[in-house]
């Protein structure tokens, strides 16, 4: 246990840090390559001015990988591989930065990992629009890290905002992919609700005693609902976030944190986990919960684990463009090489969430999934992140419905709200009664969550 741990700790941070120096080298040369001169110069060695091209000197001193060298004002962060979220604003060039790793590292700019790609909908959804002005929003994409805002009410697009050009407009358009952070496990949710709908799967309470790799560790024989919910009683040995304090110091060290950001496959996750006991079950907020869910759809689904995400997002959703989930590269479906983190574009978002609000109202078998999981909702009571420095929805959505943020103060419980919020300020919520969805992509959540986010949802305008 301690040389598996020991190796994949020390492999990680390794990795880490030749990957942090990467992705700058590789920031640099994006900058470069856009045009964006003001931010970035290419520099030539004194050897390599005079040396002539494609000599042997030439190439000993590697002038064949010109060196970029930018002009911002970067804070990094040691502590953190993204933003922390309670930090002070950062500043634009630090948030460019993180634009760059969220829309290009590490999948795009020499990828560290594969994916799992669902292709365009031959026949995408089309939607229809009745714009209104908000002047309101315009200042918050302005002066925060919010990159596009979405308004749908009364079956159309109501407000359509997005991210000027004297922000990060220049940088990315609508058509870019945009990371999902943890509003990839709400995918992964809607994934499971098609795996149980096409009988791969019995029901949420099927129980997780089929899978060799679940064998003596906590999780095995769990009812699949309590791994959705974040309720499999494995607060003892996993790091929920940044901000947990809940650590065993003997299995998990408090830099292991999740799966989301790494680049091993379940198989060897899991096998951290051996020999270890389920204890009391309480709300313990952590990307292996999703991720377990994830694979276990790829273990029951085999050969077919595509057709699955095909029919979720391009024969339901009728996505534009493509989406994606992360793959572990040089794995196997055998060893769970599925990861959670999730990219869509922004009307893919929205249609995803149109496709959830369609399969609720209209009471098909994974509107059916989505009410079942919505009745077996538990409270977030016990999650002491609540009251720590937790943006937005999370303080808002005192419960937590298979991998859905549920019960939000101020709104009735029997009110069918629910949301997936991502680090950041990534946010996409529902409510099914009163056809309304909201859907934010943002970078650092500075912006104002209450007035764009949740007044609109729980009151309409």
């Amino acid at each position: 246990m301690r040389k598996i741990l020991v190796f994949l700790t020390l492999s990680f941070f390794i990795f880490q840090n030749s990957y942090a120096n990467n992705r700058l080298d590789g920031f640099n040369k994006w900058l470069f390559k856009n045009g964006h001169s003001e931010f970035v110069t290419k520099e030539e060695s004194k050897v390599c001015k005079a040396e002539p091209k494609y000599s042997h000197l030439w190439y000993y001193n590697k002038c064949d990988k010109p060196k970029y060298e930018n002009n911002l004002k970067i804070k990094f962060y040691d502590d953190s591989s993204w933003l922390p979220e309670e930090t002070e604003k950062p500043n634009f060039d630090t948030l460019l930065f993180e634009l760059y790793k969220y829309t290009y590292s590490p999948y795009r700019d020499k990828p560290i990992v594969g994916v799992y790609e669902v292709k365009p909908s031959k026949k995408p959804y089309k939607f229809k629009s009745k714009l209104k002005e908000d002047k309101y929003i315009d200042k918050q994409l302005e002066k925060t890290a919010l990159l596009s805002y979405l308004r749908f009410e009364g079956n159309k697009i109501t407000i359509d905002k997005f991210t000027p050009d004297n922000r990060f407009g220049k940088f990315i358009n609508k058509d870019t992919k945009l990371r999902s952070m943890s509003a990839g496990k709400t995918m992964v949710s809607y994934v499971v609700g098609h795996a149980i709908c096409d009988g791969y799967i019995e029901n949420i309470n099927s129980r997780l005693n089929d899978w060799p790799l679940l064998e003596n560790t906590l999780y095995y024989d769990q009812k699949l609902i309590d791994i959705l919910n974040m309720n499999s009683g494995d607060q003892e040995y996993i790091v929920g976030s940044e901000l947990s304090k809940i650590v065993n110091k003997n299995l998990i060290d408090e830099k292991f944190r999740g799966l989301d950001d790494y680049v091993i496959d379940f198989k060897q996750y899991i096998s951290l986990f051996k020999n270890t006991k389920k204890s009391k079950p309480y709300f313990n907020y952590s990307s292996m919960n999703p991720t377990l869910a994830l694979n276990y759809v790829l273990f029951k689904t085999g050969d077919d684990f595509e057709k699955i995400l095909e029919k979720t997002f391009n024969k339901k959703a009728k996505i534009k463009d493509s989406v994606i989930f992360w793959k572990v590269k040089n794995s196997s479906k055998e060893k769970g090489n599925a990861n959670i983190m999730f990219y869509a574009t922004r009307y893919d978002y929205l249609r995803i969430a149109k496709a959830m609000l369609n399969d609720w109202q209209k009471d098909t078998c994974v509107g059916k999934y989505l009410k079942t999981i919505f009745e077996n909702r538990i409270d977030k009571e016990n999650e002491k992140r609540n009251k720590e420095g937790r943006p937005g929805q999370w303080i808002y959505a005192r419960g937590y419905a298979g991998q859905f943020q549920a019960h939000y103060k101020g709104i009735s419980k029997k009110r069918a709200v629910m949301g997936m919020h991502g680090r950041g300020g990534q946010h996409v919520v529902i409510d099914f009664e009163k056809s309304r969805i909201v859907v934010t992509n943002a970078l650092y959540e500075d912006f104002n969550y209450k007035k764009i986010v949740y007044d609109p949802i729980k009151k309409g305008k």
